[in-house]
């Protein structure tokens, strides 16, 4: 591998080869964190305006400030200023800091990415943009008591079934492999990313094709089966496509199964239902079997009267 590169005389930023080689940090988390560090000392830009100018989706930004919080470069506070405007205090820094360590590198005064919100803050939390002015509108008709907090985050029904059943996929991960044995701990984390899947479309057999796919050989031993599910499941690709209904031959109206009968004794044409393949109306069949019925028997009688007749003639020759 030849390698070509030219140190910058100016415009370059310096960040640590841990961030760049960081194994459990995606390329978008890279990319917001180098992004952010690169700005100048006085800068306010909040993560969210650095994903639309880097131009990452709405869930991959999600997933990169999870990554980011996780591995100890990104802390939040969320705090009601002094006219109820509630804004969310951000600090990146370029090495991992603990809560009591950031909290510490916050008191000290460093620069911080603060982002405010309005009064009514957003449905996703923490509510993260530029400042706005107050809403403008009447007094409330009943005057409020009682303390006003954060209210808490609104989830659909549909997201906690997701959730739900996202977190039995990550607690039944165990029985696909017994190398898949996660620390508690993770399966918040875990079950957010199955959640994505669910919604997008995917099957929780997918999730588990998914990582039985990307399992090394049996001999080999899974020195952090959270950080490979985690690794096979950052992506979701595209649902399969759902096959299309088989066609299904029209059904003829009944109208066209019905025959016209052939016997000529009706003034217009009468149409019925042919069981098999008579030609004749229901009518028609029995009228004409009857007369059938009647020649036959005057016919008999007919034949017995001549033989009766014949015999008499014979005995009177006799005679």
């Amino acid at each position: 591998m030849l390698r070509h590169a030219i140190a910058p005389a100016r415009h370059f930023s310096q960040v640590p080869n841990d961030i760049i080689r960081h194994p459990r940090l995606s390329s978008d988390a890279v990319r917001l964190l180098t992004w952010q560090l690169s700005l100048p000392a006085k800068a306010k830009e909040s993560l969210s305006r650095t994903a639309e100018r880097a131009r990452i989706g709405k869930c991959a930004f999600g997933r990169a400030k999870r990554e980011l919080k996780a591995e100890g470069y990104l802390h939040e506070w969320r705090e009601q200023g002094v006219r109820g405007l509630w804004a969310t205090v951000q600090l990146v820094s370029n090495m991992p800091l603990s809560a009591e360590e950031a909290a510490a590198v916050r008191a000290s005064g460093v620069q911080e990415v603060v982002s405010v919100s309005a009064a009514v803050p957003a449905d996703e939390f923490p509510t993260v943009g530029e400042p706005v002015g107050r809403v403008v509108g009447r007094h409330p008709e009943k005057p409020v008591r009682e303390n006003t907090s954060l209210p808490p985050a609104t989830v659909s029904v549909s997201e906690e079934q997701h959730l739900a059943s996202a977190r039995q996929v990550v607690e039944s991960l165990g029985d696909l492999d017994s190398r898949l044995r996660m620390p508690r701990g993770m399966f918040p984390q875990l079950a957010a990313l199955v959640a994505e899947w669910l919604a997008s479309g995917h099957t929780a057999a997918d999730v588990r094709e998914q990582v039985r796919r990307a399992l090394p050989g049996r001999e080999r031993r899974i020195h952090r089966p959270g950080g490979l599910v985690r690794y096979v499941l950052r992506e979701v690709p595209p649902p399969p496509p759902v096959p299309a209904p088989a066609p299904t031959s029209p059904r003829l109206p009944r109208v066209a199964q019905m025959r016209e009968c052939e016997s000529g004794r009706h003034t217009q044409p009468l149409l019925f239902q042919p069981v098999e393949d008579e030609v004749l109306c229901r009518g028609c069949r029995t009228a004409r079997a009857g007369e059938s019925s009647s020649s036959g028997a005057g016919g008999n009688v007919t034949v017995r009267g001549a033989a009766a007749a014949r015999a008499a003639l014979r005995e009177a020759m006799a005679l």
